[in-house]
């Protein structure tokens, strides 16, 4: 006889664009094998923004009786079906999320973008516990950590509950940095690069705008010119990452748009800047 186990886990998620932080409690339960969750890390996202506003994040175990509709995959004696549900806390499913699971020894298993019932999954090795993101153009740290059992044709279900900010609003590219005057991406620039194109890679409907803007000194012609060299540097760096350049537009704003004073070194610091945002 099959037997079924429920348990279920609830923490905290604050969710913005992609930039979350958990605050678990103790798992409940009556025995057997059960999902659980380490201590989250408090995140913030690329413009140094942390969010403020606390959804639920719950994690069930569930057998075979209650396998949504949606589901395809199988779990096996190796590895779990951990399938998500991801709402929005006003407006409902999330179309278009994409989570990743990442285990200790680095290795990244990634779901399909939800569906329009905010539905995704991904099969995962058992008897470890993964680190969990949203994939987003914003998104710095772990938003959870998730332990899966080491048990057997294991089926986790979890709901994902938050509310997020405006997907337009752009985000500052702080890591990426450039030579002095020039359109040369400093190595340093590349892990902040690559996720992405991690992002762009398995959110396969993203489209976005890199824009590159500078301070007030000197030429403005010069400052365009270099603004919009710098915009395709990043481009033409997602490009040969194998990203689709007509995903990626391109554009450079020179002094046009400050976001700080330009009368200080710290205000024309903050200005020379790259952003990006979704289209």
């Amino acid at each position: 006889m099959k037997r079924s186990i429920a348990v279920t886990v609830m923490f905290g998620v604050f969710a913005c664009g992609g930039s979350q932080r958990g605050e678990p409690t103790p798992p409940t339960g009556t025995g057997g094998d059960q999902a659980s969750a380490d201590d989250g890390q408090r995140s913030t996202d690329a413009g140094g923004r942390t969010p403020s506003d606390a959804g639920e994040f719950a994690i069930n175990q569930a057998d075979r009786s209650s396998r949504p509709k949606q589901a395809v995959l199988e779990a096996t004696d190796t590895e779990a079906a951990v399938r998500f549900f991801v709402i929005d806390k006003q407006k409902g499913p999330i179309e278009g999320i994409v989570v990743s699971l990442t285990s200790p020894t680095g290795k990244t298993y990634y779901t399909g973008e939800t569906d329009k019932e905010g539905f995704a999954e991904v099969l995962v090795p058992i008897g470890q516990t993964y680190d969990l993101i949203y994939l987003s153009l914003g998104r710095r740290n772990v938003a959870a950590r998730v332990q899966v059992r080491n048990q057997p044709r294991l089926n986790l279900k979890l709901t994902l509950r938050y509310e997020r900010e405006e997907a337009t609003r752009p985000f500052v590219l702080d890591d990426v940095q450039f030579a002095t005057g020039k359109a040369t991406i400093t190595p340093d620039s590349f892990p902040r690069l690559d996720a992405m194109v991690e992002y762009m890679t398995h959110k396969k409907t993203a489209r976005i705008e890199i824009s590159g803007h500078t301070d007030a000194a000197g030429s403005k012609a010069v400052n365009k010119k270099l603004s919009q060299q710098r915009a395709d540097a990043v481009r033409d760096y997602l490009v040969s990452r194998g990203i689709d350049a007509d995903r990626i537009k391109a554009v450079g704003y020179g002094d046009e748009k400050p976001i700080a004073p330009n009368d200080t070194s710290e205000g024309r610091q903050k200005n020379r800047r790259i952003e990006a945002v979704a289209m």
